[in-house]
């Protein structure tokens, strides 16, 4: 009996003890969109992202991820798709606290971009308008104080991670999470980007965040303001973004409505309304495609409406 007791003891102990593994992740953005401005119609198949990435965990405590993202630069030269590390950090979670080393995710709205939730086929307002990166070199650190509170701060290079440190720039944040109630979610963010260059320079950041989540419903309404864009004394911005979900048995139909502002018409080429309305289907587990409409009206004076007609597709294993 003793020595069945012991065996028992040690394969129970074995069960318990902790396993180091690993996983790779790859994720593809696709779609197939139509133009339509001024009597014209354009046609265009689209790769717009592909994430290649790697996730390992060491201990209960410890994990690591790099991530590739492979995209169009948008930057003026012959390479239409190049590739940049995304994420590569170190993350350390135990009971209440989080905190990221690296090449992180940044903060000011990934809350936002997950409660819209449609990435693959557009990117979040702050993200979408350039009001920020998605990720960047530096720290964050989250404390969960109960179900209801928690908070976060976030030092960063205020580069982004398409570029490396190269000057002076540092970026520190500092958001706040409400859930009053269990559907609820409530969340305001302050973010200031400093620059000395002989003179100090700053760049000052407001999100405020609310979302509603039944099981079939969600809505979602943020208010964005971004004082002195680019360091740029007086270049002011201000957004705001509303789009919900309705889930039904076999698809979810969403709808989103963006409206961007700029002080005194500065960025007035891209100001305007942009409406979306789409659905979404998963025909097996890793793939989403949506069908969806877009209409773009812009602010400055004389300038056509546009309206898009896409097929966006992701798939993700």
């Amino acid at each position: 009996m003793a020595v069945i007791g012991l065996n028992m003891a040690g394969t129970a102990q074995e069960k318990t003890s902790f396993k180091a593994s690993g996983k790779p992740t790859f994720k593809i953005f696709s779609n197939y969109h139509s133009t339509i401005t001024d009597g014209k119609t354009y046609n265009q198949f689209e790769l717009t992202r592909a994430y290649l990435g790697y996730q390992h965990q060491f201990s209960e405590n410890w994990s690591g991820k790099l991530i590739f993202d492979v995209g169009n630069p948008k930057d003026g030269g012959g390479l239409e798709m190049t590739a940049y590390v995304k994420n590569a950090l170190l993350s350390y979670k135990k009971d209440a606290w989080t905190v990221n080393f690296g090449m992180i995710s940044t903060t000011s709205f990934k809350t936002q971009e997950k409660f819209w939730g449609y990435r693959y086929l557009l990117k979040s307002f702050q993200d979408e308008y350039k009001f920020g990166a998605s990720a960047d070199l530096g720290i964050s650190a989250a404390y969960k104080f109960n179900d209801k509170l928690s908070a976060d701060l976030i030092l960063i290079n205020g580069e982004g991670y398409k570029k490396l440190e190269q000057d002076s720039i540092f970026t520190i944040g500092a958001g706040i999470t409400l859930r009053p109630l269990e559907q609820l979610a409530l969340r305001g963010y302050f973010e200031t980007t400093t620059k000395d260059e002989g003179a100090i320079k700053r760049q000052n950041s407001l999100a405020l965040f609310a979302g509603y989540q039944l099981k079939k419903l969600s809505i979602g309404a943020e208010f964005n303001k971004q004082f002195n864009h680019g360091m740029e004394e007086g270049l002011d911005m201000t957004g705001y973004s509303f789009y919900s979900t309705l889930k039904l048995k076999a698809s979810k139909l969403f709808a989103r409505f963006d409206m961007l502002e700029s002080e005194n018409d500065w960025n007035a080429a891209k100001d305007g309304n942009l409406f979306v309305l789409g659905a979404e289907f998963n025909p097996v587990k890793g793939i989403k495609i949506s069908p969806n409409y877009r209409n773009f009206s812009p602010s400055a004076t004389g300038s056509a409406k546009v309206d898009y007609i896409y097929v966006n597709c992701e798939i993700k294993f």
